[in-house]
């Protein structure tokens, strides 16, 4: 198997933001934000031999309430352009990375489910008995995600860094 990386929420080509921590070799999955669920979920489905997953800031909102979600998909469905302004201004905060050379149009369904999305401890603990690394990278100033409850999820499933200065791209 081949090195694969799924990228973010509203973004493509970004993975160059995660070089210093990347794992590009053959065996290796990666994913940022969004894209963590869509690499977990491949890893989970695939028969294929993979010795290291990585996320990226993985999209956990299974601390969010039912209310605040709804008002996210609200307000993106409502003005959709202001709505990605916004997130993508959160998503590079605290640095000045510029996002817009990463930006590619998301859709109101993959927010619903990135949203909505319920990462699962069976299917990390059966990552653990296949033998596959799991790493995982929060940023201690996150503005899209809670990084100290998905700090405290994946704790015993990965190994998990826990970057302090840094937002949601580390």
């Amino acid at each position: 198997m081949t090195f694969k990386y799924f990228s973010g929420f509203c973004l493509e080509n970004e993975k160059e933001l995660f070089k210093e921590y990347l794992c590009e070799k053959s065996l290796c999955v990666a994913g940022f934000s969004y894209g963590a669920i869509k690499a977990f979920e491949y890893v989970y489905n695939s028969d294929s031999r993979v010795d290291l997953l990585q996320l990226f800031s993985p999209a956990f909102f299974q601390t969010m309430d039912k209310k605040t979600k709804r008002l996210q998909l609200m307000f993106f469905k409502k003005d959709k352009d202001e709505y990605i302004k916004n997130f993508l201004k959160n998503v590079s905060f605290p640095s000045n990375i510029e996002m817009k050379k990463y930006f590619k149009e998301g859709t109101s369904l993959e927010l619903e489910e990135l949203l909505n999305y319920t990462w699962d401890k069976e299917k990390l603990q059966k990552f653990v008995d296949r033998g596959i690394k799991i790493e995982v990278f929060l940023g201690q100033k996150d503005k899209i995600i809670d990084s100290k409850g998905a700090k405290e999820f994946f704790k015993d499933f990965a190994t998990v860094y826990y970057i302090k200065e840094k937002g949601h791209i580390l």
